[in-house]
């Protein structure tokens, strides 16, 4: 064995003190403890993150379930706690949460008609990582609060069921998105007055109800006019299509006989059309007819404000709207002045008075798929195109009188769809008429359904605040 000199050693000794190579294991050891740490609490979070989603969607779902059943008189204040309990019981699935508990407070009808319950629930999650540092639970809490009774609403879908609805897939389409609406809207209906619909199917003329021929609302003056036939003499082919013309030819005119009218009636007079006065004079009230331009299409008859609460009368309008068949020419404004008509009380179709203790929203949905194409006055469309935009015209003053009748408690939103398969371009009519942020503008069938679960949530009378 030999001995290194001091200098060998010293020498030695300097280069373990200069050595870093080790230094990196070293560091990572240290840092080693904080970056688990960091990692473990992230999992933990995320664990009573996902039992805190769970929570809320329950609690929303139980708070929604103990309002109707308030509302309808099936649990009284004294249950509300045990009722919300159960109902969250049932739906909250989350099984990393202990302890969890509910609370529910009721507030009956207040100075704006409105009733509220407020549920909130809290809990602890187990952590498996933070429990090292001295954290073994983590607190969990949320809350739900459903509102209803203040306001109430009343919607009119005027739908189009022209002829070009048949292709691209867009009536039934609109069917479906139509139908899904009136369950969307009747779940948050807490009784009979709560959610009204209306149906108006519109194409150049609408559909009132041949029930209604006798109705002093109705004006036959048209008809006479227009609905019969002219003799025809020999050697003279020309065809006269009104009275007017067939007398002052000399030749006999024969009315139709009143009792083949099915039911339609086209725009009232002017200014009439774009108004919603009462029908109290010939010069306000509706022109029964048969045909407009040749053309004997009459869709569908409208619905009126119906309460949606029952569910025999939700399938009876989803019924009506299973219905509707495609035919005819675009005529916006007649169902844009329906849809607003049956927003009214009184003539003609009688919409129930509102109740003062409560508020209401009122609203309009108009989808269409083209363009004006034909109304009542033929200068103004032939039935494949509009001239001179004189039907679009009508059309703006009578948006426009919609928007001058709002009152500070009272004022009709207006939603429109435009569903463009054809390449047609924007429709600027539709754009003006609907409120900010409500016009839908698609070019596939499919946006129809899209459009109408938009309009569905916006109008949802029954909110959750989380």
């Amino acid at each position: 064995m030999s001995l290194r000199s001091p200098g060998r050693l010293e020498s030695i000794a300097r280069r373990f003190g200069r050595a870093s190579g080790g230094n990196v294991a070293v560091l990572f050891a240290i840092s080693l403890l904080p970056i688990l740490g960091f990692v473990g609490a992230a999992i933990d979070y995320s664990r009573a993150s996902k039992a805190r989603t769970a929570m809320q969607a329950a609690l929303d779902s139980a708070a929604l379930m103990v309002s109707r059943d308030l509302s309808s008189g099936a649990i009284t204040a004294a249950q509300v706690t045990a009722k919300a309990q159960t109902y969250f019981t049932s739906l909250y699935t989350n099984t990393e949460a202990t302890g969890v508990t509910v609370t529910a407070s009721y507030t009956a009808k207040d100075s704006t008609g409105s009733s509220t319950i407020l549920l909130t629930g809290g809990g602890t999650v187990g952590t498996d990582f933070m429990n090292l540092f001295g954290f073994p639970t983590l607190g969990i809490g949320s809350t739900s609060t459903a509102t209803w009774g203040g306001t109430r609403l009343r919607v009119a879908m005027a739908l189009d069921v022209t002829g070009s609805m048949a292709y691209d897939d867009k009536l039934p389409t609109m069917k479906t998105a139509a139908k899904n609406l009136i369950e969307s809207l009747r779940a948050s209906a807490q009784s009979a007055d709560d959610v009204y619909i209306s149906i108006i199917p519109f194409a150049h003329m609408v559909n009132v109800g041949v029930s209604n021929k006798g109705a002093d609302w109705l004006k036959w003056d048209d008809w006479n006019e227009n609905e019969g036939s002219c003799t025809t003499y020999r050697n003279d082919y020309r065809s006269y299509d009104n009275r007017t013309d067939c007398q002052n030819a000399g030749r006999t005119w024969t009315p139709m006989s009143t009792n083949n009218w099915r039911g339609c009636v086209t725009d009232r007079d002017q200014p009439a059309d774009t108004t919603k006065d009462a029908p109290t004079s010939n010069a306000t009230r509706f022109p029964a007819r048969y045909a407009l331009l040749n053309s004997t299409v009459c869709p569908a008859q409208i619905v009126p404000m119906t309460s949606v609460y029952s569910a025999d009368n939700a399938t009876t309008l989803k019924g009506k709207i299973d219905a509707l068949t495609a035919n005819g020419g675009t005529n916006q404004p007649i169902g844009m002045a329906w849809a607003w008509l049956s927003l009214q009380t009184g003539n003609p179709l009688n919409t129930p008075a509102k109740d003062s203790n409560f508020k209401y929203t009122d609203a309009i949905i108009l989808l269409s798929d083209g363009l004006n194409t034909m109304d009542r006055w033929p200068s103004y469309g032939n039935g494949q195109v509009q001239y001179n935009g004189q039907i679009d015209a009508r059309q703006k003053l009578l948006c426009d009188n919609i928007r001058a009748s709002a009152t500070n408690t009272s004022r009709t939103v207006i939603y429109t769809i435009q569903v463009n398969t054809g390449g047609d371009p924007e429709s600027a009519i539709l754009r003006y008429c609907a409120d900010s942020g409500n016009f839908f503008a698609t070019t596939t069938a499919s946006g129809i359904s899209s459009a109408f679960a938009q309009i569905g949530s916006s109008l949802s009378k029954l909110r959750i605040a989380k």
